[in-house]
């Protein structure tokens, strides 16, 4: 399929076959990116088109973290504390705990009317996040935390207001908890705050992505003047002029100049791209040897890079099975809550009197109150995805973390995953006692110097690296479909195809390897075998795979010879010839035989297969296709980050696990004492005491994911 005609303009890409797409050629300057459907994503309430990540401020949002449920954003946690926080000092400084006096405390005549007067404001200033969350709770008919909160912090303020009104109005003396209140609401608050600073921490993974976007563009004025310029500051229309070496400042059509780009952001494949005038280039990407003045097509949201924040963005709001489990607790916790208080103020009403009763209904609101269950995950996360951009792991998809460590068979793509994707040298042999292996290879360097072709690059690559001179040729011809010819120190050399030569030769050829023969005189003299070399971690990580059970099979599109190779080094099962349609059938059998598969491959030819398995990976910096298809993506191009996913995986989903259990298993035990179980045997739990063990478990959940950690590399 040939997009360069085509108007992407309206195209919902959803469900389109993208497995024999020519992405090379795509038009990614007519590409409006703000109406494609990307895969399972809910773009529903977001708009795309005036978003701009770059200067958002991901530690005052409120990500939707409260047992996996998104709540309006209701001001600033970080605003609202620091300007509650003396008010609440205030209050703890002129009320008694429990009718204790503390040192600290200065009590005064009408200091309890003066503490009403201060809660009020502090109830309806501090507690609005509280109020309005329980109220989008309640219109979902999901009561979880938020309503758990707010019950909490309304029974301990309204019987706080109620206890002052007693004493001048009847002189009965009633307790009251403005105290318990104050701090209840203060740690709230501070948590929440935490909270949203620690899930801030997600948008790293956005901050990498942006970083590969150059500072600075070089653009051109109408007098071919150049004046730097900050990217943020490009219009669609400006001419840019890209240095060789340098990265891609936006996207843009070339308008003059060729060279080749390394597009690894669209394709996933590291070998460059001829780029001539008309022909499209993407932000990110980087420029070759030349020089190329490119007219901008794209800039700030409909950018490549930018929607590619926005979709990390959106993928990060989407509850895992575990936030989902988190959640459900929170709702079975507000009913047993709520209904173990209401026996417990009923029987206490009977047993003994009113303020007792009221002690135990707010003691049993207030251990109830689960935060560290809110915590729990989300902290787990925000570490992970932290850990993870940290190691060039993009995280899209959270559900992929518990999926990895049960899974059954990872397969792998070959070109551009487990190998480079790139022709390189990878033996030189002497085939005659005239010459030294030295020798050769300057030869071998001289015929091929003035071809920009890829293979021969590689080959003069190959020289300059191990310190040769290419030798200076004084004519060089194409040999039609055989090669290239020269002349040099009165000597006649040809660089041929093993076939061109036609000859026997009696030397090892690595497996998979396209040899040429440099031939002097009609007499070979040393041959070049190129190919397509493994990645250095390649290796290992298929030691990996098999130490944690996880089955390696490489399919790839190369043929058997190609395949064979590869897999003989690494050791494992292959499958050769596969069209992207094979490698889809293949993870659909496995599938069927209830096996969890993981699929890792360049985001291109295997978008199908990514998008089936139930972990799809997508090896390169992140290109469209595996963006839609893909669960996580490894920026690196390393296959050793699989390794490091592996890791993150089972440690991410083995601290999820011990903080449910830290957040949400304290309560059932504590709930039946709270509300006075254990009374007739003189053990009870305060309102202070709740709030003081329920802060505990709170600092204990948010240790243990701060320890998440990774080995190192």
């Amino acid at each position: 399929m040939d997009h360069s005609n085509m108007d992407h303009s309206n195209m919902d890409h959803s469900n389109m076959d993208h497995s024999n797409m020519d992405h090379g050629k795509m038009d990614h300057s007519k590409m409006d990116h703000s109406n494609m459907d990307h895969s399972n994503m809910d773009h529903s309430n977001m708009d795309q088109g005036k978003m701009d990540h770059s200067a958002m401020d991901h530690s005052e949002m409120d990500h939707g973290a409260m047992g996996g449920h998104a709540h309006h954003h209701h001001g600033s946690f970080k605003e609202i504390f620091l300007k509650s926080l003396p008010l609440g000092i205030a209050i703890l400084l002129i009320t008694p705990l429990m009718d204790i006096q503390l040192p600290f405390q200065i009590i005064f005549p009408y200091a309890d009317v003066v503490a009403a007067v201060l809660a009020t404001i502090l109830y309806i200033y501090g507690g609005k996040p509280f109020y309005m969350g329980a109220k989008d709770e309640f219109n979902s008919k999901a009561p979880g935390m938020m309503s758990l909160i707010t019950l909490g912090i309304t029974v301990s303020y309204a019987y706080s207001v109620y206890a002052v009104a007693a004493r001048y109005v009847t002189g009965e003396h009633v307790m009251d908890f403005f105290f318990e209140f104050a701090t209840l609401l203060l740690i709230m608050l501070l948590g929440h705050w935490i909270e949203m600073k620690a899930l801030g921490e997600a948008g790293d993974a956005q901050k990498a992505l942006a970083e590969l976007l150059p500072k600075d563009a070089h653009v051109v004025l109408e007098d071919d003047s150049i004046e730097t310029r900050p990217v943020s500051e490009l219009q669609v229309g400006d001419v840019i002029r890209v240095q060789a070496g340098e990265n891609v400042p936006a996207d843009g059509i070339i308008i003059r100049g060729e060279s080749r780009v390394n597009e690894a952001l669209l394709t996933g494949e590291s070998k460059p791209i001829e780029k001539n005038v008309k022909d499209q280039v993407i932000g990110g990407s980087t420029n070759g040897s030349g020089v190329l003045y490119v007219e901008v097509t794209e800039t700030g949201d409909k950018s490549f890079i930018s929607q590619v924040q926005t979709l990390i963005s959106q993928a990060q709001s989407q509850p895992s099975r575990a936030e989902n489990v988190a959640h459900k607790v929170a709702s079975w916790l507000f009913y047993i809550a709520v209904v173990v208080a209401l026996i417990a103020l009923v029987a206490w009403m009977i047993i003994a009197d009113l303020p007792t009763a009221v002690i135990f209904t707010v003691t049993t609101l207030v251990i109830a109150c689960p935060h560290a269950l809110g915590l729990a995950i989300p902290l787990v996360v925000s570490r992970s995805t932290s850990l993870g951009a940290s190691r060039g792991l993009l995280v899209k998809n959270r559900e992929a973390l518990e999926l990895t460590t049960k899974a059954d068979v990872m397969v792998l793509d070959k070109t551009g995953t487990l190998t480079t994707g790139e022709f390189k040298v990878l033996d030189v042999t002497v085939l005659s006692d005239k010459y030294s292996e030295e020798e050769i290879t300057g030869l071998l360097a001289g015929i091929e110097a003035g071809s920009s072709h890829p293979i021969a690059q590689s080959i003069v690559n190959h020289a300059e690296a191990k310190g040769i001179k290419s030798v200076s040729f004084d004519s060089i011809e194409i040999v039609s479909g055989a090669g290239i010819e020269g002349e040099a120190n009165g000597h006649h050399y040809q660089l041929i195809s093993q076939k061109a030569y036609g000859k026997a030769l009696r030397m090892d050829i690595p497996k998979g390897a396209t040899l040429s023969i440099l031939v002097e005189n009609n007499e070979a003299i040393g041959a070049v075998a190129l190919g397509d070399e493994l990645k250095e971690t390649s290796r290992n990580l298929i030691e990996v795979l098999k130490k944690y059970g996880i089955e390696p099979l490489m399919a790839t599109g190369d043929n058997e010879e190609a395949a064979q190779g590869v897999a003989e080094v690494l050791g494992i099962q292959y499958q050769a010839n596969q069209s992207p349609e094979d490698k889809y059938k293949l993870v659909e059998s496995m599938k069927n035989q209830n096996k969890t598969v993981i699929m890792v491959g360049d985001g291109v030819n295997d978008a199908p297969s990514l998008a089936l398995a139930d972990v799809g990976i997508a090896i390169g910096a992140g290109t469209q296709v595996a963006l839609d298809s893909a669960d996580i993506i490894l920026t690196q191009s390393d296959p050793g980050d699989i390794e490091s996913f592996i890791e993150l995986a089972n440690k991410t989903t083995r601290k999820m696990k011990q903080n449910l259990v830290w957040g949400a298993g304290y309560n059932f035990i504590a709930i039946p004492i709270a509300a006075g179980l254990l009374a007739p045997i003189g053990i009870t739990l305060g309102p202070a005491f709740g709030a003081v063990l329920m802060s505990l478990s709170t600092v204990i959940v948010a240790i243990n994911a701060m320890l998440l950690r990774l080995d190192p590399k």
